[in-house]
Order: C-alpha cells, then structure tokens, then sequence
C-alpha cells in the first residue's frame, strides 16, 4: 500500500487529491510554485515544498526537481493529476526509475494510447470504427478525405493544435499555425489529419481496470458543450444514449481497455452522429477535469479506485449502476462576453453554493490572485438531481448562489446554458455555443451589484453590520428592494437608504 503521496499538480485537482489521501491513510505531500504558496492544496496537506518560481515550465513541469522532492519527502508514489505530466510518459518512466509508484497507466500505454495515431491504429486492430483520416497531413492527403477536414496534434488535447479547415487554399496557413501551437504545447509539432464530422455529439466512456485484467465501464458522459474543442458543461448519462447504444459504447470501451491492457483509470472518446453511428475519437489515459459527474451518478471514487489501483489491489466491483442525472459546468476566470478572454486580479470575496446533489470542486479563497500563468478554471460546480430536470434546476440555483468577485468568470454563460431551450430538450451537439451563444450579451445582476451584495455579505460575515432596524445597516447603508417585474438572478437590486 502506498504510504505517502506527492502531489504533482495545482489548484482544484491537487486538493481534491489531497482529500483522497485523507479518506485513504495516506500522507498528502504538495509542491507549489511562488505564486501558490498561499495555495488551500499547500495548507490542507500533510507537507508542502516550494519548486520554483511561478511559471508552469519552471516549476510545476520540471520533472527532475518532482522527483527530488520525493525523495526528500520520503514519498513512495507520484500522482499527477491532470493535465501538466498526466500523459508525460518520460516523467512517468522518470518516476518508475526512480522506485516510486506511478498513480497512472504505465508508461509504455501513456505512450502509445496518447499519440493519437498509433492509438487510431490500436482501435482499428480491435475491430473499433475510428473518424475517418490520414497519418500524412498534406493537401493530397486532405483532398482524399474530403473537405471539411480537422488538423490534429498527435499529442496531447485540449484543443491545442487543432484546426477546422474548410477549403484547400487554408490548409498550408493552418498547417503551420497548428504545428507551431502543438510543439510549444507538447513538445513537437507532429499533426495527422481527421475528417470534420458535424453534426455530431461528444460521447465519452469512463473506464477503470485493475492490473489484474478487470476492467469495468462507469457509464457516458456527454461532453458536447464545447468552445474551440475545449469542454465547458459535460453531464452524465447523456440524452442521446438509449439502452442499445449505451451498451455497444461500453463493449467498444472495454474491448479497446483489453486490447490496451490498460491498467488505471481512462477514458475512451467517441463521436456520434444524428443516426446512432459511433466513431472512435481518441483515449485519455489519465482521470479527466469531468470525473466528478461519473462518481455522483455511480458513487465511485475514482481518485482513491486510482490510487488503490496503483497499490496493487483489485478492484472491488464488477459493475457500477447509473442512478440519476449529474451536471458540471467548469468555471473560469474569463470574460464569456468579451471572447472568454481570460480574466487577472484578486478574488476579493467568494461564496460557496451548497443543499442537496451540489458539489464544488474549487481552491477559491478570499484573496486568491487569479494570475496568467495558469489555466483560467478556478472552480467545477457539480449538481445531482433523481432525473436531469432536478438537476438542471439545481444548477441553475447554484449558479445564482456561486459570488466571486475579483475577477471576471463564466458564471453568466453556464446560467445562460441552463435556461436555453434546446439544452433543457437535451437538442445537443459539438456546435452548440456557436449556434446558440454567438454574440449573446449578459443578463442578470450587473457586475456593481453583485460587488454591493458581496460586500455586504462579507461585511456580515465579519460581524462589521449591525442589524438594529431603523439605525445601522449592513455596508454603510445599503439595502436591498426587489424590483417589480424581475424574477430568477436578476430578483433583487440595490438603493440607497435615507
């Protein structure tokens, strides 16, 4: 059994790891960059070590001073999240070497399963339907596919080195953008080519398989809602999958886990179309940002099934049923009606949803700095209901109830989402947000509002108000009114007491 646990990651998925740990017996050793020393996952944890300064490439992705910092930790196993070095199979191979435990496949599977061709090919031994392509990204190549076509990194994902291209005199610009983008993301520029299907829906597969052949399906996730090829909601199950489909997704996810002989938890990604046809994506070989849907609706745990997996133990269920409907909206520190530019500055107040099925995923704090070093999410908000309308109405709750004030953050859009039409009819695919959402504007409080309310909130909180009626009132004065004819988030304004 694993004893202590270094930590190679930031942020949400740090914590929640850290949380892990806890349930496990485990010893929680995080690292941080300058810029995270005030970090929650570096004061939850057991021991935390400074790595360098706030750059990701400086610090967080230098593999040797991870490693040395185990060893001075007197850590026995490695687990590195998401993103950063999930799918690095050179830090993962550093690591064996080392004599620490791998929390992840091995490294031979990160590296065949993660470039995307070699992993098209696996399936394609395997008998699996892949998105139709080419190896050789060149204008032949493209023609013989047929526009529209998709330029691919080979490595890695989120949405890095990927473009749409719609006719053949685009392809040599968006060739080299997307090289150039792939190799400062992972390290080389190596592209293959797909063709661009739409309209389609982004159906994933969680697995999870012990080192002892057992491999068990957790059921779909749909993750259509997506902005350049980046997730933004995913939920489990999904509309589109019905009895049939659900089991011929499960038989493709753990006939390609055997194939693998994958170990650890993954995820097969599939594209399906309007008549029920499957095509295999691409796998990620390590825990995805939406896992925390497929434990809400299964009851799974799949960080501390991915630690036990990495001891050596077997997993110790065959089958995990579907109960109910679970949400994710990722929120980020980015301005949904300003292009989702990412958004800097200080969190100066959050307050925190919480009641029945709703869970927050999040290393918010009263003055968090939201820099541009890292990625823009700050938080996943979750909501489980008995049947997808619950859930839906148990997001669009938290949404209301979710203040963060400091910074921008997408708050507006998810809640824009959740009150749309063809979303609550389940009417979903891969170009949702740009049917739906190009060029929409805010609705709801305005931004100086809910700073009012923020601040008269955290003035309570401190005990700074006094409630005595018809003397003092919380934050110099301030009241609120309701305004007639409003209802939902935009309930309530502000105005100045006489």
């Amino acid at each position: 059994m694993i004893k202590k646990l270094l930590i190679a990651n930031r942020g949400e998925i740090a914590l929640r790891i850290v949380r892990a740990c806890r349930e496990l017996g485990i010893g929680a050793v995080a690292v941080y960059s300058e810029a995270d020393r005030n970090s929650l996952h570096v004061r939850h944890a057991d021991e935390a070590y400074p790595i360098g300064p706030s750059p990701a490439q400086q610090s967080y992705l230098n593999g040797e001073r991870l490693i040395e910092t185990a060893r001075k930790a007197g850590a026995d196993a490695v687990h590195p999240g998401y993103g950063f070095l999930a799918e690095n199979a050179g830090f993962a191979q550093a690591c064996v070497d080392a004599g620490l435990v791998w929390v992840g496949p091995a490294p031979h599977l990160i590296r065949s399963l993660g470039d995307k061709v070699r992993a098209r090919n696996l399936m394609k031994e395997a008998g699996i339907p892949v998105v139709p392509g080419s190896e050789e990204a060149t204008s032949s190549a493209a023609t013989g596919i047929g526009y529209p076509i998709m330029i691919k990194a080979t490595a890695g994902g989120g949405g890095r080195g990927m473009r749409t291209v719609y006719r053949p005199e685009e392809l040599p610009m968006a060739l080299e953008a997307a090289s150039k983008e792939a190799a400062t993301a992972f390290g080389h520029g190596a592209l293959y080519l797909e063709k661009f299907l739409e309209p389609v829906r982004h159906i994933e597969v969680q697995v999870i398989a012990d080192a002892r052949g057992n491999v068990v399906s957790l059921g779909e996730r749909e993750c259509s809602i997506q902005r350049r090829h980046q997730k933004m909601i995913e939920e489990a199950p999904s509309t589109a999958v019905d009895p049939e489909l659900r089991a011929r997704l499960e038989e493709m996810a753990l006939r390609a886990a055997r194939a693998a002989g994958y170990s650890s938890v993954g995820t097969l990604e599939f594209l399906v179309d309007q008549e029920g046809g499957v095509n295999f994506l691409e796998m990620n070989t390590r825990l995805q940002v939406e896992h925390p849907v497929t434990e809400m609706v299964t009851g799974v745990d799949l960080v501390a099934d991915q630690i036990l997996v990495a001891s050596g133990e077997e997993l110790p269920y065959r089958e995990a049923p579907i109960q109910g409907w679970a949400i994710e909206c990722r929120l980020a520190a980015e301005d949904p009606f300003n292009s989702f530019l990412p958004s800097v500055g200080t969190v100066s107040f959050v307050s925190v949803p919480g009641g029945p099925g709703v869970r927050v995923d999040s290393a918010l704090y009263d003055g968090l700095e939201i820099s541009h070093y890292y990625d823009p999410l700050i938080a996943k908000l979750c909501a489980w209901g008995r049947t997808r309308w619950e859930a839906i109405q148990r997001m669009r709750r938290a949404l209301r109830e979710f203040k963060i004030v400091g910074v921008n953050t997408n708050i507006p859009f998810h809640l824009q989402v959740m009150e749309d039409a063809h979303f609550i009819q389940g009417r979903l695919d891969t170009t949702f947000v740009e049917r739906r959402f190009q060029g929409r504007k805010e609705n709801g409080l305005r931004e100086e509002q809910v700073a009012l309310l923020a601040a008269a909130l955290l003035a309570s909180r401190r005990g700074a108000g006094r409630r005595a009626a018809g003397r003092e009132r919380p934050h110099g004065g301030w009241r609120m009114r309701d305004r007639p004819g409003r209802r939902g988030a935009g309930a309530s304004g502000w105005q100045r007491s006489s």
